[in-house]
């Protein structure tokens, strides 16, 4: 019997090629009927089987099946431009999520989806695909893809691709050399923005951004959106990227990004993504300096959306974080100002389809995506496709993504400060004391308090998203900015007479913005990124706590955000699906200076029996990057809010974080001294 990843492996890889050409290497073979086959190739059905399945060494059969109707997924085109931010696109992938869900097992499931996949646009294929292996029980071995390696077109310089057809053409697999990826190719250093395009072109910063929003999906069947404080899992995770853009803004130079609040006003900032779709051959439009949003109205796209009901929404939204109430479909009144109401304003303004009131509140942040997308062209007089704003897999490379959601953000805001600040009960944590704080490189001799950042050169096989190439290895080597790794080392007290349990709470600020000026506490507050969060066991007395910056609960490793299904399909390697959803560990540290620049980090011991959600074993495969991805069918694995204790304002008489954690013993700071080099390190 086939195994689940032999069913699904070939079917997401070469997304434009034919489900009859072989998959893997050339060793799997799906053995269709003729009725699987498209009108362009029935008529050659024999022939095919001929030429394209008699080497291969596993064979896959499917039955024949009754046809679906897939009349809803015509609203993109096969090589079209799929967006989740299109509402139009969003109702076709539910439609598809729910028809493979629907299917009973795994066999049923990968026969639809070869009838599907060379009939419907290839990127919801694969949306739709993966959400549905993702949150099926029976399918959760199957390893996903990362989206780099599906559609290395959306990450990389066009000018690379001619290099690897040409090498993959002429050159037997052994012998085909790695081609570079070069750094910064989108705009001249004469572009102030383009000091921190290192950070926003990252390639592993997009795939996590991608694979978040399929473990977390706006649209689709209740099963896979409803999950456990979803709303407010949205608000973090973006929440803390823009306080990680800014960290980088402020090392480079620059001022915390702008909020974009006022929807008429000209934006300063282009983008020219140079991205070209291997699809259609089109690049990603550009935005050029000081254009102005418009109504869209391109029917041909389903996409219609007017700035006055833009007006509408966020007016409405106002309303409901001011007055402190949400209203429900059925008129009820909704409470927001406690503990759940970010998670009910999360949904609300994302707008996901548990939105309390979808209609009355609009679908203001998507609009907002697919508005700026479409501002080159807004009612398609030239035919132009959207821009890199419009699509989920690029958005995080526009400067303007950032601008958007500092104001989203900043929404949330709004409703945070209506909270009462937290108490000395909320935030100490009775007869435990932290009595040191450091951090040290993991190397012998290393100084304290001071990290290394550095570029790292690595590679990537690109040649299963490559379609009619041959086959065998297509190898880029691309820069990205790296850390040495580098332990915490807490040295705390439990003056009580037994064993306690406490949540260890690390966070990074920035000490000063771009001028160097000291940040008032009420800005370093909203820029404090968590980099772990861990339970540990005090006995009475002293206790030496060490913890490794790779044991991170935010991150995960590099082999995990670059993922290889060719790597991962040889024999122990680890199941990739839920498990990939982390922040990339190459970027947990801001990039620092070359002099050394000084950031505040903290520590807090919080108490576990105020944290408890329900047991979970932090160590499992998957549990591993739960601060932003949570876990899989089970409750987020903290009580407190997301972002505590920083998620809410102070008194006024709070000037410094020293201010701020000075009352309580459970809390400590520490000056940590971040030193870039400018040097280039290959991946071992």
């Amino acid at each position: 019997m086939t195994d689940n990843n032999t069913l699904f492996r070939g079917l997401m890889q070469k997304p434009y090629e034919p489900t009859f050409v072989p998959k893997g290497d050339g060793k799997l073979y799906y053995d269709l009927p003729d009725a699987y086959l498209t009108d362009q190739y029935r008529p050659y059905g024999p022939s095919i089987q001929n030429r394209f399945g008699t080497n291969a060494e596993t064979r896959v059969p499917f039955p024949n099946i009754t046809v679906p109707d897939l009349s809803f997924a015509d609203v993109v085109s096969r090589r079209g431009v799929f967006s989740v931010f299109n509402a139009g696109h969003r109702r076709a992938a539910g439609q598809l999520i729910q028809l493979f869900l629907d299917q009973p097992n795994p066999t049923a499931l990968s026969a639809v989806a070869a009838y599907v996949r060379d009939r419907i646009n290839a990127p919801m294929f694969q949306y739709a695909l993966a959400i549905a292996l993702i949150h099926r029980d029976d399918t959760r071995d199957v390893e996903i893809p990362s989206f780099l390696e599906l559609f290395p077109d959306r990450f990389v310089d066009p000018a690379v691709f001619p290099q690897l057809r040409e090498e993959s053409n002429l050159l037997d697999r052994g012998s085909r050399r790695a081609i570079d990826i070069p750094s910064n190719y989108t705009a001249s250093d004469r572009i102030d923005e383009q000091r921190v395009a290192y950070w926003r072109e990252d390639i592993g910063i997009s795939l996590h951004h991608w694979h978040w929003h399929l473990v977390y999906p706006a649209t689709g069947p209740d099963r896979v959106v409803r999950k456990d404080r979803r709303g407010e899992l949205f608000y973090h995770m973006h929440q803390q990227t823009i306080a990680r853009y800014n960290i980088e803004r402020f090392a480079n130079g620059l001022p915390r990004t702008r909020s974009f609040s006022q929807l008429r006003e000209t934006i300063p900032e282009a983008y020219f993504p140079k991205i070209v779709r291997s699809s259609d051959g089109r690049a990603y439009s550009c935005r050029y300096p000081n254009q102005v949003m418009q109504d869209v109205n391109r029917t041909e796209d389903q996409s219609t959306v007017r700035l006055a009901d833009m007006d509408i929404s966020i007016k409405r939204i106002f309303e409901a974080i001011d007055n402190g109430f949400a209203q429900a479909t059925n008129g009820d009144r909704v409470p927001l100002d406690n503990e759940k109401g970010i998670d009910i304003l999360g949904d609300m303004l994302e707008a996901s389809t548990i939105s309390i009131n979808f209609n009355y509140y609009g679908d203001y942040h998507q609009n907002g995506h697919v508005m700026l997308g479409y501002i080159h062209d807004p009612d398609n007089s030239y035919l132009e496709g959207v821009g890199v704003m419009g699509d989920l897999t690029t958005t995080m490379r526009d400067p303007l993504f950032y601008r958007w959601h500092q104001h989203i953000d900043d929404i949330f805001v709004r409703h945070k400060q209506r909270l009462p600040a937290y108490t000395s009960s909320d935030l100490s944590f009775n007869d435990i004391t932290v009595d040191s704080f450091d951090v040290q490189l993991n190397k012998a001799n290393a100084p304290k308090n001071v990290l290394l950042t550095f570029w790292q050169r690595s590679q990537f096989d690109l040649g299963t998203g490559l379609d009619f190439v041959p086959e065998g290895n297509l190898f880029v080597t691309f820069t990205h900015i790296q850390h040495a790794p580098f332990s915490y080392r807490i040295q705390a007290t439990n003056n009580g007479g037994s064993m306690r349990r406490g949540t260890v709470r690390l966070f990074l600020g920035p000490k000063a913005n771009e001028r160097g000026q000291t940040l008032p506490f009420r800005d370093q507050r909203r820029h404090m990124v968590e980099l772990d969060k861990f339970t540990v066991d005090l006995r009475p007395g002293q206790n030496s706590i060490v913890r490794r910056s790779d044991q991170s609960n935010l991150t995960i490793p590099y082999e995990r955000t670059f993922r290889n299904i060719a790597a991962s399909s040889q024999p122990g390697t680890e199941v990739f699906q839920f498990c990939n959803c982390g922040w990339p560990s190459h970027v947990l540290l801001p990039k620092g200076s070359a002099a050394g620049l000084d950031y505040d980090f903290f520590v807090m011991i919080s108490n576990y029996n105020q944290d408890r959600v329900e047991e979970f074993n932090e160590n499992d495969n998957c549990n591993d990057a739960h601060l932003f991805c949570g876990l899989r069918d089970r409750r987020y694995p903290d009580a407190r809010s997301m972002g505590y204790p920083f998620d809410r304002f102070t008194a006024s008489s709070v000037g410094s974080l020293e201010d701020f954690s000075r009352p309580y013993r459970n809390m400590a700071t520490t000056p940590v001294s971040i030193r870039f080099t400018n040097t280039v390190i290959a991946r071992t």
